[in-house]
């Protein structure tokens, strides 16, 4: 059984996504990073930098005692390489799956998270700042946009690297991004959209809705970190 300390974020939404598309079973155990459970001393020791998602898995293939994995993009290889699915198994399809895998990971979730930062969170409304990110988001939509102009999926099959970079596509409006722009993009995301895996992991994510996070209240546990935060 793998044990995923989850929030509803884009970031939470791979692993789910996941799950549900290999069938592997799996417990949810929410992590409220609106409410500060992210520094909870459990949960840093499967996730010292104090983010979501994190997994243990309990039943690892060497047989031994549980393995804890932090990073989804981490978590992701992972569990493609526990379960054999997901991933290619010859090389040069690997080497595809991974750059993209780390394209996502290094390039659209940090821009976009900068570009939610600046337009939607940030106290002060700096138009150098959301101007940058917004473009660079962009930027970023458009080399997805041509690398899909002659394939269903980012590198060849359906895999990790697809699933890495469709929950930062969801709230492409909130990110100042119009998909009509990007129709190779456009026809990726609706294919994904429509998986049920995909559905079912966000339908996952309705039991949280409630406990929607604040952000004024939540303003300094997501934003205003620091090296005092973990030494202390």
């Amino acid at each position: 059984m793998i044990e995923l300390y989850y929030w509803t974020t884009p970031n939470g939404h791979k692993i789910t996504i996941f799950l549900e598309e290999v069938g592997l079973p799996y417990t949810i155990i929410p992590v409220n990073i609106g409410t500060g459970e992210q520094f909870q001393p459990e949960f840093l020791k499967i996730s010292p930098n104090n983010r979501i998602p994190a997994i243990v898995d309990n039943e690892p293939v060497t047989g031994d005692e549980p393995i804890s994995v932090f990073e989804s993009g981490a978590i992701l290889l992972y569990l493609a390489e526990k379960t054999g699915k997901l991933i290619p198994q010859n090389l040069r399809d690997r080497v595809e799956v991974l750059q993209w895998l780390f394209w996502q990971m290094g390039g659209l979730g940090p821009m976009a998270g900068q570009n939610h930062h600046f337009s939607k969170y940030a106290p002060e409304k700096i138009d150098y700042a959301i101007n940058r990110y917004v473009n660079e988001t962009g930027r970023l939509y458009a080399v997805l946009d041509k690398r899909l102009a002659d394939r269903e999926f980012i590198a060849g099959d359906y895999s990790i690297a697809d699933i890495a970079a469709y929950p930062w596509i969801v709230p492409h409006e909130s990110q100042s991004q119009n998909l009509e722009n990007f129709p190779n993009l456009k026809r990726w995301f609706e294919t994904i959209k429509a998986r049920p895996a995909t559905i079912r992991a966000y339908e996952k994510a309705e039991a949280f809705k409630n406990q929607a996070i604040d952000i004024e209240k939540s303003r300094d546990l997501l934003f205003n970190q620091s090296a005092n935060t973990v030494q202390t």
